[in-house]
């Protein structure tokens, strides 16, 4: 699950991994840091792709990731069909400059209108 360490510990990391998905596919836009940004896509690239499925196996994969229920129903009900025609680059990172404490590059996390 990923490449980047983040400076965190694995188990807090993919928690923090599994609530940035959570909260991408339920607002369908997140602003964080470009390395996190870049960790989060390719985890709500699977997701989506395990949405397109729509199988009780796929669903019970989602349920083990995301954390919230309402998520992997909007998952599987909006977001999978809306993408069943495209084979992938479900999401889209815009840059909005650099934060101001530590300088680091923050980005916007948004789903493409497929």
């Amino acid at each position: 699950m990923g490449y980047a360490k983040l400076g965190r510990p694995t188990s807090h990391r993919l928690a923090m991994l599994r609530g940035l998905v959570t909260a991408l596919l339920a607002n369908e836009s997140i602003v964080t840091t470009a390395v996190r940004a870049k960790e989060t896509r390719s985890l709500a690239e699977q997701m989506i792709t395990l949405g397109k499925r729509e199988s009780l196996h796929a669903r019970r994969q989602a349920l083990a990731f995301i954390t919230d229920e309402d998520v992997v129903k909007k998952l599987f009900d909006t977001i999978g069909p809306r993408y069943a025609h495209r084979s992938g680059g479900y999401t889209r990172m815009v840059k909005l400059g650099n934060r101001r404490g530590d300088a680091a590059p923050i980005v916007r996390l948004e789903l493409i209108q497929g």
